[in-house]
């Protein structure tokens, strides 16, 4: 007896996986604006971060960026951001600023959503301060996270996390792609906004603090973005650290670092898919 067998079943080709994109945003105070533009180029180019982890300025735009907003959304806070509002003087102490008022913008504009409860992955790096240990937190309080990441030291107070105090993220890693790579980035974008040493004039206590920063951050930055597979560094060409009054002139910077790497971009993006 003759018996047809039924055909065997076909087996689905494997879907191509596209590698897990981690957008690292650097510190750079006023310059941070230029995180904006890049978003927005991503955005429009069909591109999205899978995580994102900032650090001081990178911090504040990473975790706005993560609570769900756009580009648009993100360049419209801009123009509308009023910095003497989150500036609370506090001297004299430890720091001219308290940073209290820059947690409350960030708990107001995230809905108060902790750090693992954004909408894309989020990390915020800040250092210990007394060991000097770059940490990231992925959990907890989302303000108090930004303005420890963004407490630069002599200008903000030092912030207290449960029983230990953090500064500035910037001193240890100005942009965080090692940390992209530590919560499972397979593909880096790096936005380097610090500012070069330029040789100006240093005759006052924030100027010299200031090209301070500049020169401890270039030599970080050396060994952390040759981890990157992509750098962009917008062309911030007289904007200061200090310079919130160019905030679209920053914006539209990061706008164009994006665009001319976005070949390259999706390029790396095909060559990792597996």
């Amino acid at each position: 007896m003759h018996v047809e067998l039924p055909p065997p079943p076909l087996i689905p080709s494997a879907v191509p996986k596209p590698p897990r994109i981690g957008l690292a945003l650097g510190g750079g105070a006023a310059r941070g604006f230029a995180h904006i533009g890049v978003i927005q180029v991503l955005e429009e180019q069909g591109i999205k971060p899978d995580l994102v982890v900032g650090t001081s300025a990178g911090s504040l735009v990473a975790a706005l960026y993560a609570s769900g907003k756009s580009g648009a959304e993100l360049a419209a806070l801009a123009q509308g951001m009023d910095e003497s509002a989150l500036t609370d003087w506090a001297f004299p102490g430890r720091g001219l600023i308290r940073g209290d008022a820059l947690a409350r913008y960030v708990r107001a504009q995230t809905r108060n959503l902790n750090i693992e409860q954004m909408k894309v992955p989020l990390g915020i790096v800040a250092t210990d301060l007394d060991d000097g240990a770059a940490v990231l937190f992925q959990r907890g309080d989302t303000g108090a996270a930004v303005r420890a990441s963004s407490a630069v030291p002599a200008v903000f107070q030092p912030v207290k996390i449960g029983t230990r105090e953090y500064v500035d993220g910037g001193l240890v890693s100005p942009v965080p792609v090692r940390f992209a790579r530590q919560m499972g980035a397979d593909l880096v974008i790096a936005v380097d906004i610090s500012s070069p040493p330029d040789g100006a004039a240093t005759g006052d206590a924030f100027h010299l603090l200031l090209q301070t920063f500049a020169i401890m951050g270039r030599s970080i930055n050396r060994f952390e973005l040759k981890d990157a597979d992509i750098v962009l560094r917008p062309g911030l060409v007289g904007v200061s650290s200090a310079d919130f009054a160019s905030r679209a002139k920053a914006v539209q910077s990061g706008r164009e670092a994006a665009l001319a790497q976005v070949a390259a971009l999706k390029a790396r993006i095909t060559a990792l898919t597996r």
